[in-house]
């Protein structure tokens, strides 16, 4: 069995062992480039405050940024017998640069080691996930230009209520997003401190500059406590997923009507055949899986996060081993999330409107509270106008003017407010991207030679 990192030449027990390391020589690999890069940040820090000499953090950093790209390329591997993607990296990193790998460990610990690593994933992880919430309210926004002025019922209770259009059902869900995308930046607000120097969470007895790795790595700051640092664990995967959990919530209501508009009875969408399939004894069906497996990605995504949640509740402060049992659903929350994001924003353009059949069911009853207005602005008092639609309703004399009275305030079906939107879109695009960049010179300083 190969050395661990904390051995100190006692014997393992093959069984134990395999408990305590659990998954983590799989899981281990998505965070391998990551604590490849952490690692290199670490390197130039010690060589920085005097702790390692030049010569040899630049061989660390040469051969990390062989391991970084191999990682990424998914030719790393973790032994099964290691016990961990950290005890890997080192071991290759013995191997490839000799003593100097041995320095490495110097002034960190295994758990603000996986800290940092988590964190650069949860920021990559972030922004790709805001990216797809982007163009996915593009995809809305654009359905709802196209169809501004298609008409549909507007239900409330699953009962018709007012008039709708298509334009302004496909424009709440670019607004939810758009929400979401405002809350991203608190989310990311909370990744971007430094936890590197926290050690085992209470620092080290070392003169490290821990605000020199936090520049280095892109961050804006430093986790300053320690102990804080290992308090996180949980905290700050538990807020990445629960954003996207929020922008499942408004998804799901979503992909909840395109279920319902696309059956025979409602007939008011259709769906490609390219996002149905069909049944194994029935000829004629084409089942709309596509939008019953995203539904439920929605719900997964609830329980993935209430697992992350469950893990790192109920423990006292500072470091516990129940946190290494966080990586995996918060790698498959994010996944998850990647996935769903994918999928509908190829949905949305080709989703079919069926206009006719959408105004067929647009019928007179719809626009009773319009008609109350329409007396109303005759000088009726409102509730008067109310009882008075009502009884043309019940006596069946109620005969509305469709054209009386259209919405023209902001969101209203005259007026979506297209243009403020996609001003909105634009600069949400604009930070993801500008913060996209400002990593990617982050991790070129670090590899430079």
């Amino acid at each position: 069995m190969a050395d661990t990192l904390w051995g100190k030449g006692a014997a393992l027990d093959a069984v134990i062992h395999r408990f305590t390391v659990g998954d983590d020589p799989v899981v281990d690999l998505s965070l391998a480039p990551h604590d490849a890069l952490g690692s290199a940040a670490h390197a130039r820090m010690l060589a920085h405050v005097g702790l390692l000499k030049q010569d040899e953090a630049r061989a660390l950093v040469k051969a990390l940024k062989g391991l970084h790209d191999e990682a990424r390329e998914g030719r790393f591997t973790i032994l099964p017998e290691q016990e961990d993607g950290h005890t890997a990296l080192e071991a290759a990193l013995v191997e490839r640069v000799g003593d100097a790998g041995k320095r490495i460990h110097l002034a960190r610990s295994r758990n603000d080691q996986v800290l940092l690593a988590v964190r650069l994933l949860l920021r990559e992880e972030l922004l790709a996930l805001g990216a797809g919430a982007v163009g996915l309210a593009e995809s809305f926004l654009d359905f709802a230009q196209q169809h501004a002025q298609v008409a549909m019922p507007g239900y409330t209770h699953l009962r018709r209520a007012m008039p709708s259009t298509f334009g302004m059902w496909g424009m709440a869900f670019a607004e939810g997003l758009l929400e979401e995308l405002e809350a991203l930046r608190g989310v990311w607000g909370r990744l971007d401190r430094c936890p590197l120097g926290a050690a085992a969470g209470f620092g080290v007895p070392l003169p490290i500059d821990r605000e020199y790795t936090a520049k280095l790595l892109g961050f804006s700051r430093v986790q300053r406590s320690p102990i804080d640092a290992q308090n996180g664990r949980g905290r700050h995967e538990a807020a990445v997923l629960g954003w996207a959990c929020s922008v499942a919530g408004t998804l799901e209501k979503w992909l909840w009507d395109v279920q319902l508009y696309s059956t025979d009875e409602f007939g008011f969408l259709g769906l490609p055949d390219a996002f149905t399939t069909g049944s194994s004894i029935m000829p004629q069906k084409k089942n709309p899986d596509v939008v019953e497996l995203a539904r439920g990605r929605c719900r997964e995504l609830r329980g993935i996060a209430h697992q992350v949640e469950a893990v790192a509740g109920g423990l006292p402060s500072s470091y516990h081993r129940d946190f290494q049992l966080l990586k995996r659903p918060t790698l498959a929350g994010v996944t998850s999330a990647r996935a769903l994001l994918d999928v509908l924003t190829r949905l949305v353009p080709v989703l079919q409107v069926k206009a006719d059949a959408a105004a067929r069911a647009c019928d007179d009853t719809l626009y009773a509270a319009h008609h109350a207005y329409v007396l109303v602005a005759g000088g009726l008092p409102f509730r008067d106008a109310y009882r008075q639609v009502g009884r043309e309703l019940a006596d069946g004399t109620f005969h509305p003017d469709r054209s009386a009275l259209t919405a023209t305030h902001l969101g209203g079906a005259g007026n979506l407010g297209l243009a403020q939107a996609r001003e909105e879109l634009a600069a949400a695009r604009g930070w993801l991207d500008d913060t996209h960049r400002a990593l990617a010179k982050a991790a070129e300083r670090v590899w430079a030679d």
